[in-house]
């Protein structure tokens, strides 16, 4: 199916669960340039350069701009692989413009594995970091991509191509699309575990439910300034709380990429005037175990927003010491990201909750019959609402398997307690048998990372002539800190039921994590699982 075909497309679009209107997508830039032109929109930690919201809407159109010299409009792909920078808001404002639809690549791939994305989605043009130029060329000679732009951050502006082309377009005539929220703005591609990613399809309706839903409740406003260390071609970084500050016309502070120590040092400046900050668990604990955690200033921190995966209790209770009450949520690239939020006055006393649905979501937990589970009955989590995708770009069979009518089925094991709050209890699939018990891998490695010497944890099912399955504990320790396999067992008796148990333990320096710092347990599969090794008795 050619994507560049428009019945083709419409035909995709026909597949999306049913209620959406066609509302129309309003220009949140444009509408802060009118009404606040010189107050600051991004803020770039490595180049210094400040960026006013006048300063945005200039870039955005000059972009624009240059996207129509090149032939590119509605439904046509730009692909951008970049560290963090201001281009990431640069494109997707375009793309609000034009109807363009902008693919982020993750730079951490391998030319083999972007040359899918690619192929996948089909840009014309890819705007790419410097130090990505021979990945850049490789895709181009692979791929078919039109043109390359290339993003020189260390040159000087006059000698940075892209730089050089917001300049010479800027001022340029911009023809704008009537778009809906119906229409496809972005494509992420999610990691699969198995088989290749699949795109999911992100439109301005999305974007605009996230902001409605996340924005509100994290008091997100125009005096936010927001610190933005997860990567922007990922969910997380975009739109946790990027997309909802610049929506409120606030200000986003933009780390090119993710160093503890910096990120304790810029939250702790007053001239920074850091008020929000969100990441995934790994972030929050390594700067835990930065020297300098212990005398941070954290208190202009408003809102410190943990996702992505399950955050364990000693990350949680580390920060609240601190004085900071890790307001946990839940949601996936599909869905925009934000479903589930936790209410900072419920912060302590639902500790581990991810809290309760969202305003413009609705949650349900469900057997594997399909009906609904009783309170503190651990089931399959289904979202529906106005902020879940329409589908994988050309994957109709991915979109049919992964809706319920207009349930999307998330692959996420939760439950509900009788207050309404939920608790995600692991990835479904990353659930094991033992002896006929269902053990999910969160529970123990919260128990893990109690042993004071245990930097990371991780744990995977692994095959087992007696037991179907039983536990492997993968750890890497502090550095100076040894520990044994009898002590780690040792520590998890009187904690756990026995069955849930690690019965061996594998010590590694580093466990394998993707840019977002979730821990890659499929590598972890591959390593201990897919090498041969024989099943254990």
């Amino acid at each position: 199916m050619s994507h560049d075909d428009p019945a083709a497309i419409a035909a995709m679009r026909s597949s999306r669960p049913p209620g959406r209107g066609a509302v129309r997508a309003y220009d949140w830039i444009a509408h802060h340039r009118a009404h606040r032109p010189a107050k600051e929109a991004v803020r770039e930690l490595a180049s210094q350069r400040s960026h006013s919201y006048a300063d945005l809407d200039r870039r955005a159109d000059a972009l624009a701009a240059y996207l129509g010299s090149l032939g590119i409009v509605r439904g046509d792909r730009v692909a951008l692989l970049a560290h963090n920078g201001v281009e990431f808001f640069d494109l997707q404002f375009a793309c609000m413009r034009t109807g363009a639809i902008a693919v982020l690549l993750n730079w951490r791939l391998t030319v083999s594995e972007l040359e899918y994305i690619v192929n996948d989605s089909s840009p014309r043009l890819l705007i790419h970091d410097a130090e990505f130029g021979d990945t850049a060329q490789a895709l181009q000679a692979r791929c078919g991509i039109g043109a390359l732009l290339r993003i020189d951050a260390r040159a000087a502006p006059a000698a940075n191509p892209y730089e050089s082309i917001v300049e010479a377009f800027s001022g340029q005539p911009v023809t704008r699309e009537p778009l809906t929220h119906d229409d496809v703005v972005t494509i992420m591609y999610t990691s699969g575990t198995t088989g290749h990613p699949k795109g999911a399809m992100i439109t301005h309706g999305m974007n605009f439910w996230n902001c409605v839903n996340l924005g509100l409740p994290a008091g997100v406003g125009q005096d936010t300034v927001h610190l933005s260390v997860l990567p922007l071609f990922h969910t997380g970084g975009l739109n946790c709380y990027s997309n909802p500050v610049l929506h409120a016309g606030g200000t986003v502070v933009i780390m090119r990429s993710f160093d503890p120590g910096q990120a304790l040092q810029v939250i702790g400046d007053p001239a920074q005037g850091i008020s929000h900050f969100f990441a995934v668990p790994a972030p929050y604990q390594f700067m835990i175990q930065h020297p300098d955690f212990a005398t941070t200033d954290l208190g202009r921190l408003r809102s410190a927003g943990v996702g992505g995966a399950p955050c364990a209790l000693s990350i949680l209770q580390a920060w609240a010491d601190r004085g900071v009450r890790l307001m946990q949520g839940f949601g996936m690239t599909e869905t925009s990201p934000a479903c589930i939020f936790l209410d900072p006055a419920d912060a302590m006393r639902k500790l581990g909750s991810t809290g309760k649905v969202l305003m413009h979501t609705e949650a349900r937990i469900v057997d594997e019959t399909g009906g609904d589970c009783g309170p503190n009955q651990i089931g399959e989590l289904w979202v529906a609402g106005p902020n879940i995708t329409p589908g994988y770009w050309n994957r109709p069979d991915a979109t049919a398997a992964s809706f319920e009518g207009r349930w999307l089925k998330t692959g996420d094991a939760a439950r509900c307690d009788d207050e309404g709050f939920f608790y995600i209890v692991d990835r479904w699939k990353d659930m094991y048998i033992s002896g006929g018990e269902n053990v999910y891998p969160a529970e123990v490695e919260n128990v893990l990372y109690q042993l004071p010497q245990v930097a990371e944890a991780a744990v995977i099912g692994v095959p087992s002539d007696k037991w179907g399955e039983v536990g492997l504990a993968v750890l890497a320790l502090k550095p100076g800190q040894p520990l044994d396999r009898d002590a780690v067992i040792g520590h998890c008796s009187g904690r756990l039921a026995r069955f849930k148990w690690p019965h061996d333990v594998a010590f590694v320096d580093a466990l394998p994590r993707n840019a977002t710092g979730k821990v890659l347990k499929r590598e972890l599969r591959k390593r201990f699982v897919g090498s041969g090794a024989p099943a254990i008795t």
